[in-house]
């Protein structure tokens, strides 16, 4: 199965047209591409249209966690404006765990829906000192806490998020608990970057609810 179109900020309709794609809540839209079931093929078309946005992954995978959501925002790769990318797998003290990350240009509004916030962009206390940071190549990147409080699902998830390389940089861990796992250093790493390591990678589902 290929990629499907959506809208990033929520579950609404969608369709083309000739000015471009629409969402029936949000009007004029960059679409989302997102696949019924995540599996190799979907993914390799996944990267085609991330153009040059990273698709960033939790490095090395965990034994026995396994990719099981992806997604890319933008009309062509050229106009790409945001990916996402969930791992899912078990901890001995939360069992099930999902871990999302979106890497968008500001006002995309994909990063804002998955964590269940109000507004498009991630209200984070820079001046405050961040509570985890994680290495994407040879930068750290510090992430800050952020308020799911307006959320129907405030206490299912923990989400922290900063700035890398120009973009927001969202991460989602369900359960709320979770976010323990990232009080050692992370690495995420561009998957489009991989080469080889690429068809090692494992898939499954089911995919998270967003």
């Amino acid at each position: 199965m290929g990629l499907s179109a959506g809208c990033p900020r929520c579950a609404a309709p969608v369709s083309q047209t000739d000015a471009g794609w629409v969402c029936v809540e949000h009007a004029e839209i960059h679409p989302l591409w997102r696949p019924d079931q995540a599996s190799y093929d979907a993914f390799a078309e996944h990267l085609g249209r991330a153009g040059l946005v990273p698709t960033l992954l939790p490095w090395p995978l965990s034994p026995g966690w396994v990719v099981s959501d992806f997604a890319a925002v933008g009309a062509e790769p050229e106009r790409a404006r945001a990916t996402m990318t969930c791992t899912t797998g078990t901890s001995a003290l939360d069992g099930p765990v999902d871990v999302i990350v979106v890497a968008e240009e500001p006002g995309t509004g994909l990063g804002a829906r998955i964590a269940g916030t109000p507004h498009d962009d991630p209200a984070v206390a820079g001046s405050e000192p961040p509570s985890v940071k994680v290495r994407i190549g040879s930068q750290v990147v510090p992430l800050w806490p952020v308020s799911t409080s307006a959320s129907d699902g405030e206490w299912d998830r923990s989400v922290v998020a900063g700035e890398a390389h120009g973009r927001w940089l969202w991460i989602v861990l369900r359960p709320a608990s979770a976010m323990l796992l990232l009080r050692d250093d992370w690495i995420l790493r561009d998957a489009s970057q991989s080469g080889p390591h690429l068809v090692e990678l494992p898939f499954g589902g089911p995919a998270p609810s967003w």
